[in-house]
């Protein structure tokens, strides 16, 4: 079976047949299953959510069905923008998403409906396709059913718990900040009752933030157990009814200051997927490419890059990100992506590694990798704001860069033709 795949989707316009995207259309189009992460809320006529990923993301359901000219079978929009317009608008996006051909998992009514595989029938064989995030907004986790109340609409969420290790010099120094300021009156007051368990020794609390004493300081993350064990059920029944199984994980986490390296609680949870029973994890999240890893001889993608990027695309926004910068809605949509981008100078879409990305062509045989090919593609930096964030065939130094950032995860690859081969 052959798989496709491309990254973050935050489409804002449905697309037509011109900008140079046939040969991206030509490269997908030769997956049986192919992926694409919707990095957009599909809804009309929905209150803004409080909290949004960033940029308040909604669209037409016509650019569901633009979309299908690529050939997309599978999707998720298990990311930081699902609740960008509310429970509301999440449903909205679920319900026009089952009213399409696109098998979609990630994003459910309750938590069942969320974390459950999904299954894709396709001639050459059965497909499921479990999909997570570890970056989303407060509340928008998903939330189980019991006899007496319906679960809460939301994301399949991987929740990532983080301590900071720092010298015993530093413990002391917070204790001091917390004596001086009262910030733990009420934690203290609440372990003193009963209510909290007393922290071990070498551990300290300043409020919602973790600290213990360890000899490399740093930032320290755990993937939340029940989530883990929840995914690791998926990937069982998944395994028992499908010849294949996906995972897509949304994850913007970094490698400390390295922007193109995944944190290591990324690289331990891909891992795990793949020890578990998952044939391969598709990355996505940080708007630009992560390494590839060839583990157990399946594949891991730890980020695709963006295959379409239209961010100041957006016809309406709500008051909320006006008063952001000081606006009101009586400004327009062109008035305040010009003050968040600060004259256009920055943002997203005025960074080269942002707008370059990768799409993989990779064929499976028995349960592991028998072939990869890579195509490079580019986001149009520079070009007209009508043309800008759509796919089209870059070239080959973005492979170059590709293949070495994966070098260190044991990756080799032959660049011929803009293309990247995986030396198997």
């Amino acid at each position: 079976m052959k798989f496709t795949a491309v990254g973050d989707t935050a489409i804002q316009r449905v697309l037509t047949e011109y900008n140079g995207m046939e040969p991206v259309r030509e490269f997908i189009s030769q997956g049986d299953a192919k992926f694409f992460n919707l990095e957009v809320t599909v809804n009309k006529d929905c209150y803004a959510g409080f909290f949004s990923g960033g940029t308040w993301l909604r669209t037409d359901k016509k650019v569901l069905d633009s979309l299908c000219r690529f050939g997309f079978n599978l999707t998720s929009f298990a990311n930081n923008h699902c609740l960008d317009y509310g429970h509301n608008g999440l449903l909205q996006t679920l319900e026009n998403l089952d009213n399409t051909e696109y098998v979609h998992a990630g994003v459910g009514r309750n938590l069942r409906e969320a974390s459950s595989p999904k299954y894709l029938d396709l001639k050459e064989g059965r497909v499921a396709l479990i999909a997570c995030s570890m970056n989303f907004a407060p509340g928008a986790l998903a939330g189980e059913q019991s006899r007496l109340l319906p679960g809460r609409p939301g994301v399949n969420g991987l929740r990532i718990e983080t301590t900071l290790v720092v010298e015993d010099e530093d413990i002391k120094a917070l204790e001091k900040i917390a004596a001086k300021t009262g910030i733990n009156i009420s934690r203290d007051a609440d372990i003193k009752s009963g209510y909290l368990p007393p922290l071990e020794d070498g551990k300290f609390d300043l409020e919602k933030m973790h600290f213990e004493v360890g000899n490399t300081p740093g930032l320290k993350g755990e993937i939340n157990k029940s989530d883990m064990a929840r995914i690791e059920r998926a990937i069982e029944e998944a395994a028992f009814f499908a010849d294949y199984v996906i995972i897509s994980f949304h994850s913007h986490d970094r490698h400390f200051e390295n922007i193109d390296l995944p944190a290591k609680y990324v690289e331990d949870f891909a891992r795990k997927c793949i020890d578990c029973g998952a044939h391969a994890v598709i990355g996505h999240g940080p708007h630009l490419i992560r390494p590839f890893e060839l583990y157990k001889e399946r594949p891991i993608f730890y980020s695709l890059g963006d295959f379409l990027l239209q961010l100041e695309n957006c016809e309406l926004a709500p008051e909320d990100f006006y008063s952001k910068f000081d606006l009101t809605s009586d400004s327009s949509m062109y008035e305040l992506f010009k003050a968040r981008t600060r004259n256009f100078t920055c943002g997203l879409q005025r960074q080269q590694i942002m707008m370059e990305a990768v799409i993989p062509c990779f064929e499976m045989e028995d349960g592991k990798l028998k072939s990869l090919e890579l195509m490079p593609i580019e986001l149009g930096l520079g070009m007209s704001h009508s043309k800008i964030g759509l796919p089209r065939e870059g070239n080959s130094a973005i492979l170059e860069r590709y293949v070495e950032m994966s070098k260190p995860y044991g990756s080799k690859f032959k660049i011929k033709n803009n293309r990247a081969t995986l030396i198997l």
